[in-house]
Parts: structure tokens; sequence; C-alpha cells
């Protein structure tokens, strides 16, 4: 094919949207002083590189303003959004006694293969968010149904997990992202963060929330800026579980905020935090793989660190990413209002904030993504991702886990003078699929 592929399915931050003067710069202060690289290039503390784990809890602090101060205690330095999640999944569940993992549907896709890798084939379950919401009212009925098969099973007690004074075995795992989620775009809104985590604390779940989109902000209309696009418009579920109805049950808690730079500074950094409970932070840091080489990613949170005490980071996301990606999502919501709305196509609702790195659509009925998308490649060299590519594994929830009338479109990765391309072409697909 002649045309110049477009690709919309990626997920992956723009080359020219990464700090690497910034990085450079850091790199060599770290390799020039002693003081720093001597600890850096060691093992490390399990709890991760001391000085980021303090300038995570000041930003934190001051972008999220909980009524209290974010403490380095409750910070953990990790490898990643995803790899954090396979460390959270080995020390707080075990493969038969945490009875299914909840996942708020349409979900990332990517994920899944973490969680069969921990044992729980089979018992991913959708839990369907829709522009009206969560479908809590759903989740109860289904966790009741879980508890009354744990019950008849005699499903008690952890069966291959020791008693561990760091870890705490919960008997569900409830896993969202709920800023601006991939793929959905999203956002869940405070009465449903609220009332889901009741239900954690109701049922004994644990809550895995992926934070890693909520400074990528902006206004939905592009003659307008947010007030305080420094400031985040949602407290996080875990600031929730720390003050709703006087806050945790117990020392553990409900909810783990899984955080990375991955798409702050560069996904290959393999650089994050979890914030939750002092007692669940030091029980994450607590897992084989840090206590036998330390704290992952040593050298590169050493970098990092250098980036905060001039405001590095926050300038940058500030400064570059906030515009950036804001100009990004404008144009291609440009281009589809142009191009794919006159054609039936349907976008999420419009929030007082946009943000992350995705633009969900409905398409028009009869359409499916699934005949789509191999049509966009064959015909107009475009990639994009089918709907039913986030449907959790192993459901058969039916309609509550059919996301093939939706089609996912990413901003981020592509040149930002191809997205409107793009668009087109997809555009011309769906009107010859309409005929």
């Amino acid at each position: 094919m002649d045309v110049e592929q477009v690709d919309l399915f990626r997920g992956w931050p723009n080359p020219a949207l990464l700090p690497t003067t910034a990085l450079a710069e850091a790199s060599a202060k770290v390799l020039a002083t002693p003081a720093i690289w001597t600890p850096a290039l060691m093992y490390g503390p399990d709890e991760g590189y001391q000085p980021l784990r303090e300038h995570i809890a000041r930003w934190l602090t001051t972008f999220y303003q909980p009524r209290d101060r974010i403490t380095p205690e409750r910070i953990c330095i990790t490898g990643g959004a995803s790899q954090n999640v396979a460390c959270i999944l080995q020390v707080f569940t075990d493969p038969v006694y945490t009875r299914n993992v909840w996942m708020v549907a349409p979900a990332y896709h990517l994920s899944f293969r973490i969680f069969d890798d921990s044992g729980f084939t089979g018992r991913l379950r959708a839990v369907p968010q829709s522009d009206a919401g969560l479908d809590l009212a759903y989740l109860r009925q289904e966790l009741l149904i879980a508890e009354e098969r744990a019950r008849r099973e005699d499903n008690n007690a952890p069966n291959y997990k020791p008693t561990r004074p760091w870890g705490k075995v919960y008997k569900h795992v409830i896993y969202a992202t709920p800023a601006f989620s991939n793929p959905s775009t999203l956002t869940m809104s405070l009465p449903d963060r609220e009332n889901l985590v009741r239900l954690a604390r109701e049922f004994d779940a644990l809550i895995i929330t992926d934070d890693v989109y909520d400074f990528l902000q902006w206004s939905p209309d592009p003659a307008k800026t947010l007030t305080q696009p420094n400031r985040a418009h949602l407290p996080r579920l875990v600031d929730v579980d720390r003050y709703l109805d006087g806050g945790p049950g117990d020392d553990w808690g409900n909810v783990v905020s899984n955080g990375s730079f991955s798409k702050l500074i560069g996904p290959g950094m393999r650089t994050g935090w979890a914030e939750a409970t002092e007692k669940v932070a030091y029980g994450l840091s607590q897992a084989g793989s840090s206590r036998s080489g330390g704290a992952p990613s040593h050298m590169c949170a050493a970098i990092i660190a250098q980036l905060f005490p001039t405001g590095i980071v926050q300038d940058f996301i500030g400064d570059v990413l906030q515009p950036a990606y804001a100009r990004r999502y404008h144009r291609m919501m440009s281009a589809i209002r142009e191009h794919l709305v006159p054609l039936g196509v349907g976008l999420p609702p419009v929030s007082d904030v946009a943000g992350g790195y995705f633009i969900w659509l409905r398409l028009p009925h009869p359409l499916r993504s699934s005949e789509l998308v191999p049509i966009a490649l064959r015909e107009q060299n475009l990639i994009v991702a089918s709907g039913n590519v986030f449907r959790i594994d192993g459901d058969a929830a039916g309609d509550k886990n059919d996301f093939d009338d939706g089609m996912r479109l990413c901003f981020a990765w592509e040149r930002e003078d191809r997205l409107e391309e793009g668009v087109r072409r997809l555009a011309s697909v769906i009107r010859e699929a309409l005929k």
C-alpha cells in the first residue's frame, strides 16, 4: 500500500514529548557525585530510594490536596505500574482464597495476563461502567454470589499463603483506572468512588487503581483553560479510603494507588510508586523480589529524584505535556466531530475536565469494530483498537462484557499532523460499511 501508515492504536508517548535533556543532566549529576551514585548502583532499601519517596510524597500532597499531608511512609517505589500489579498480587492475594478479580470494564487489555500469571485465569469478572457510572448494584450481587460459593466450598482461609505480619490476603481484588480510563476515557464520579470503597470494605476487597493519567488534564473546550491544571479535580480512591466514614476499619485499608512515571517521563525508565496505608506500603516492599534484590529501578529512581528539587517534573508537566496533549486531543476531537459524528459515531459525554491518552468511540448500529479494524488496516493502512480487545478474558457476562460497538483511538503516539488524516481514513471505512 502506497499511503503512509497511521497508528492510532499504540498507547505510547510520542518521542518528541520525552524530557531527554533533563534526563541527561540528571544522569550526569548522579554519575558525577559519589555520594549519590554509590548507593544508587548498590542494592537499594526495600521501600525504595528515600529521596524520591520524600519528593513524591510532597508532590502528591500538592497535586491531590488531601486533608493531611502524604508521608513518605505511605510511598513504596516500584518498577512501574505493570510490574507493581504483579507484586501486589504476590503479597496480598492467594490463588484460591481470593475469589475473583473484578475489573471495571472495558479494561486495559495488557493487564489481563498479569492476573492470569498470578493464578486467576477464568476468574476475571467485568464490572460494567457506562456514561451513567459504575454498575455497583451488579457488582454487589456478584460479590454475594461469590461469597456464597466460597461458603459452600469451605474456602474460609488462604490455602497457599502463610500468615505473615507484613501481608494480608484479601478475599477479592477490584481493578480500575478511575481518571481518564484506558480505554473508555471515562472518569469515575465521586459518589461511585465512595460507594466502591464501601463495597470493598464490606467484602474484604483490595482496590488497585492505576492512577497513571491524573496529571494529564486540560479543558475539554479548546477556547478555555483549567483554573487549576496543577490540582486534581477529584480525590483518588486511596484518598477516599483514608477519610471516608472515619477512615479504614483496620491498619491495612482497602485501596492501593498505582502510580507511574511512564506517561510523564518515559516508560523505559520503568519506575513508579505505590501509595497506600503505611502497612500496605511496607508489605509491598517485602515482596520476595524486593527483599532479594532491593527496590526495583533503584538507579532510575535516583536519576528521577534529581528532577524534583528545581521543579523540573512539575514544570515539564505543566509547560510541555499538558499543552501538547491538549492540542493533540482537540485536533483529534475536531476531526471526529467533522468526519465521524455526521456518520452516527458517538462520543463520551463532555465533562468539566478532559485528559489521558485516548478517545472512545461508539459505532453506529449495526457496525462492529472487530469487522472494521481489519478493513481499516487492509484498505487504509490505518491501525485502530477494536472494542472487544478490552473485554474481560473468561467472563461470559454477555452484554455486560461486549464492547464490539466501541473503538479506541490514541492521540499520544502518532505525529500530531497525522491525527486528522487517521480520522479521515476511519470515516472512509465507516462510510463504506454503512452503504
